[in-house]
């Protein structure tokens, strides 16, 4: 199921559609991410009130990028996210969708059996606390209580995603221009990476098809 940005198309004119994708790009050495029964240990563990998140990509060479995340703005998210970053689920993946001056999306695992047990794990929803403005990330959604593991930056203020839902739990701190220069590897499509076949294929498909694409390469708590 594709995770998608219900709304906001009215807002772009160069934009067709505002769902949310996947796509990998760069070979990457891969981390087997536990599942969420070899997670169960740590499913109950509250996130620290406020923690750095540092992104290891391919952008240029290696760019970095790094979160602060803030659990007041959205403590469900937020204790979700931080299970997923402890448990390595964020080790080679694609930024599969890139629509300029409204988002960059990822959060598809490259192996296939990983993502779809983490992709049914579904959280329910937080209140929106903050804005979605240049820099906060967001879970992307598939309607209601559907927040798993897709997650969005956003390259603008897109504070029209705030009465539909879409609640910001952290923002970049340092590598914005690293964000701002990702690879877009469907510039006449803005769906992007078509998710369904990514899930299903996983990174072996992602690279032969889009060899562009770039990756988050891995995820370390600060």
């Amino acid at each position: 199921m594709s995770r998608v940005i219900i709304a906001l198309l009215f807002a772009l004119s160069a934009v067709s559609s505002t769902s949310i994708n996947i796509a990998t790009g760069k070979q990457a050495q891969q981390t087997q991410a536990q599942t969420p029964a070899q997670a169960q240990e740590q499913a109950q563990e509250q996130a620290p009130e406020s923690f750095l998140v540092e992104m290891e990509t391919d952008v240029d060479g290696g760019g970095k990028v790094v979160l602060n995340v803030t659990r007041a703005w959205a403590p469900i998210g937020v204790d979700h996210f931080y299970k997923l970053v402890r448990n390595d689920f964020y080790t080679a993946n694609a930024f599969f969708r890139v629509v300029p001056d409204f988002v960059v999306q990822f959060g598809i695992n490259g192996d296939p059996t990983i993502n779809a047990e983490w992709s049914s794990d579904e959280i329910l929803d937080d209140p929106v606390v903050v804005s979605n403005t240049v820099g906060t990330v967001t879970y992307a959604t598939a309607g209601p209580d559907t927040r798993t593991t897709q997650l969005f930056i956003n390259l603008a203020d897109n504070s029209q995603l705030d009465s539909q839902g879409f609640a910001p739990f952290a923002t970049v701190v340092e590598g914005m221009d690293v964000v701002q220069a990702i690879y877009n590897p469907t510039p006449n499509d803005s769906n992007g990476i078509n998710q369904d076949e990514y899930s299903k294929l996983g990174n072996d498909w992602l690279t032969k098809r889009y060899p562009d694409t770039n990756m988050l390469l891995d995820t370390t708590l600060q």
